[in-house]
């Protein structure tokens, strides 16, 4: 499928109320979603990962299971910030080259903690919980999936 043709998609995803759209052409397709909470803005745009795209991506056999403590177990795992979009992720900032988080940093919800390029559009990225940086699951630089988990919030 051309590249012209999916940024033509995605600007009408931006410029209209539909949250997600699937394009088949053959054996080709192309699934554009929209899962922000903030309005889109060109260039310059924040995501807050999906509660249910959190809990998805947490693998079962990660959630122990204790007799004598059955309620708190969940509580217990590390929180993961999970990525809301294919691209590069950055964890220093291009402009002032500090770095946007570090392990063992208090966040508060909607503090930005790291950068995803996808496209030639810089999306910055925000805490979705209050809560110190446990661990940085990505390197600086590195290529990501779409709900791969980006860092570790307790």
């Amino acid at each position: 499928m051309d590249i012209r043709k999916i940024k033509k998609l995605i600007e009408l995803v931006q410029e209209s109320d539909i949250a997600e759209l699937e394009i088949k052409e053959g054996e080709e397709s192309v699934r554009i979603c929209r899962h922000s909470p903030v309005p889109i803005q060109a260039n310059n745009q924040t995501y807050l990962a999906p509660a249910s795209s959190v809990a998805a991506a947490i693998p079962s056999q990660q959630i122990k299971h204790n007799s004598d403590s059955d309620n708190n177990d969940i509580d217990d795992e590390p929180h993961q910030l999970i990525s809301p979009m294919v691209g590069t992720v950055y964890l220093i900032d291009k402009q002032s080259q500090a770095p946007l988080c570090h392990v063992g940093q208090t966040v508060k919800a909607g503090d930005i903690v790291c950068i995803i390029d996808a496209m030639t559009m810089s999306n910055r990225i925000a805490a979705d919980k209050d809560g110190v940086i446990s661990a940085i699951l990505v390197d600086d630089g590195q290529a990501i999936d779409f709900e791969q988990p980006l860092i570790e919030i307790e």
